[in-house]
């Protein structure tokens, strides 16, 4: 070969040589560049393609009543998915899961879209939907542990403890309201997999911290009771609906709050968002003559009457302004006592024209109306209680018997309350404790006083007067049980109608009680919302005031007979705490 061929030679296998110098230079280069200055996004977009996130959480804690009884528990539920891109026959395994899983198939289709890497088929599957998806066997179906809610209790108490969601928050009642409490730990997961979406690796935490307990101080018994004899007097009487409220008045616990018609909230979404809600909080209404104890309770203590102060009661009709009051009954002279007995309207704003609205405003106030109680639920209504300052002599009046103010039934309950707790208005109190999940407490709710609304003297004095009412020829004689001295007010208030009027034939009919009378256990409130059959609080609602009470005093020991007044109620797992 000549010198010139080899120069040549030596010439291109250099210029070669340096070109592969500079690739691999520039390689190198680009390595570095990407290993140090762009590492982090490289491991981000890598962990987007290879892995997917999964949201796992503690197990929620329970509800249960004040002696342990479970309302609301978690139990492990196992949730269905897909990764379609491993189903060898999308079309044929979509027909098999949809009739396991009881779906349409065009819906279970469409959710294995090969576009999808994973996706859910069922969450928290009955056992009967996961034994039948399991025995299909199919290639990229798997199943994931999670917890699901259960109330075990069905209907118990459903307005008051709520219900949760799919993803475990509370959606309604205290679910919602105590769910920072309830719900377990949130801990995020990567779920790996590989470059057709096989999961082949997870990462699954060893524990998650799970949720507290809350320990009501509603007594499943008194629930029970409650809600039956509320459910038998709605159907007897074609109402539309109803409430029940059991106190007890030395601490504001509340041992029963019922509501009917009842709903599952193992299946909420069965039923309509009207029936979820806990009305004996959310929803004000006109008391009627209930609101009467109030009225009469603020002109004895103001000084301007006393029980024996005689009114005269206009033979049944009393005109103010344009407007006539009417009774029932007619009446000529009555006493304070009798007013109240024999639940006169005329006379009852006849004392309430003595007592002024100034007072009276100020007296209804400090019972509590017009005001959130600040008890533990959700959209707690404040009722409403408009300033003394607007109103006419006919709103006074209307107003000193129960019309033209509207109130919440805590908001009553706890009022009358006061009265059998000799003056002192007590905080609604719903919520004993809160545990762990060894039972150990966390927080303890104590009875908290909010003030003296009446002294103990005039207390007793209006609890002698609601004696009568129960008494022959009173309005609330159908309350009264053998064996057990009771005091109450019935009620009787036409509703507002769609035209802002009062309208005809509808009316929420109440009586409000307590017994032993001398020494109260427990308040009671009975609300029937458009009875069609009767109306009068004294043939609607009293009757279902005595069933609950007598079964209540039963359970809690509480004997009829001379000893009943001197008997508390006890502090231990039973009725208080």
């Amino acid at each position: 070969m000549s010198t010139s061929a080899t120069t040549r030679t030596r010439l291109r296998a250099g210029i070669v040589g340096a070109f592969f110098l500079m690739a691999l230079v520039a390689i190198s280069l680009q390595a570095i560049r990407l290993h140090v200055f762009k590492g982090a996004w490289l491991s981000e977009r890598a962990a987007r393609e290879y892995e997917g996130a999964l949201v796992v959480q503690g197990k929620r804690g329970a509800i249960m009543d004040r002696n342990g009884n479970p309302l609301a528990v978690s139990i492990d539920s196992p949730s269905i998915a897909a990764y379609p891109r491993q189903l060898a026959d999308r079309k044929a395994a979509a027909g098999q899961l949809a009739k396991a899983l009881n779906q349409p198939q065009r819906e279970v289709y469409a959710k294995l879209d090969p576009k999808r890497s994973f996706v859910w088929l069922k969450r928290q599957a009955i056992p009967r939907q996961a034994e039948a998806v399991q025995v299909l066997g199919l290639k990229g179906v798997d199943f994931i542990t999670e917890h699901s809610r259960y109330y075990p209790s069905k209907t118990l108490a459903a307005q008051l403890v709520g219900f949760s969601g799919i993803d475990g928050h509370g959606l309604e009642g205290l679910e919602f309201y105590y769910d920072a409490y309830l719900k377990g730990n949130e801990q995020k997961i990567a779920i790996l997999k590989d470059a057709l979406g096989r999961r082949f690796e997870g990462a699954m935490p060893a524990s998650l911290t799970g949720g507290s307990n809350v320990v009501l101080t509603i007594d499943g018994t008194i629930q029970h009771i409650a809600q039956k004899a509320l459910e038998a007097t709605v159907t007897e009487n074609a109402a539309k609906s109803g409430i029940a409220i059991v106190m007890v008045p030395a601490t504001g616990e509340v041992l029963a709050l019922a509501h009917c018609p009842f709903f599952n909230p193992n299946r909420y979404g069965d039923f309509g968002r009207e029936l979820w809600r806990n009305r004996a909080i959310t929803d004000p209404f006109e008391p009627g003559s209930t609101m009467k104890i109030f009225s009469v309770a603020a002109a004895i203590d103001s000084g301007i009457c006393s029980a024996s102060t005689i009114f005269y009661c206009e033979n049944g009709e009393y005109r103010i302004g344009r407007n006539t009051i009417h009774d029932t009954k007619s009446h000529g002279w009555l006493s304070l006592q009798q007013i109240v007995k024999y639940s006169s309207n005329i006379g009852t704003v006849k004392m309430a024209e003595r007592l002024g609205t100034h007072q009276l405003h100020d007296y209804l106030r400090a019972f509590g109306f017009g005001q959130r109680s600040g008890i533990s639920c959700p959209g707690e209504t404040a009722g409403s209680l408009s300033s003394f300052k607007t109103w006419s002599a006919i709103d006074a009046g209307a107003i000193s018997f129960g019309q033209g103010i509207a109130v919440s039934a805590i908001q009553l309950i706890a009022a009358a309350s006061a009265i059998a707790n000799d003056g002192l208005l007590m905080k609604p109190l719903l919520v004993r404790e809160i545990t762990d999940r060894d039972g150990r407490t966390l927080e303890r709710f104590s009875p908290e006083p909010v003030r003296r609304v009446v002294s103990s003297h005039t207390a007793a004095t209006v609890r002698r007067i609601l004696k009568t009412v129960i008494s022959e020829g009173g309005t609330g004689v159908n309350a009264a049980m053998a064996g057990y001295s009771v005091g109450g007010k019935t009620g009787t208030a036409q509703k507002i109608g769609d035209s802002g009027t009062y309208a005809k034939g509808l009316y929420v009919s109440s009586f409000v009680g307590f017994a032993p009378a001398d020494h109260p256990e427990l308040a009671i409130l009975v609300i029937v919302d458009e009875p069609r059959k009767q109306s009068y609080g004294s043939v609607v609602a009293a009757p279902a005031f005595r069933q609950i009470a007598l079964e209540a005093l039963n359970y809690l020991n509480i004997p009829p007979g001379p000893d009943a007044d001197r008997l508390r109620v006890s502090r231990g797992n039973r009725a208080n705490g």
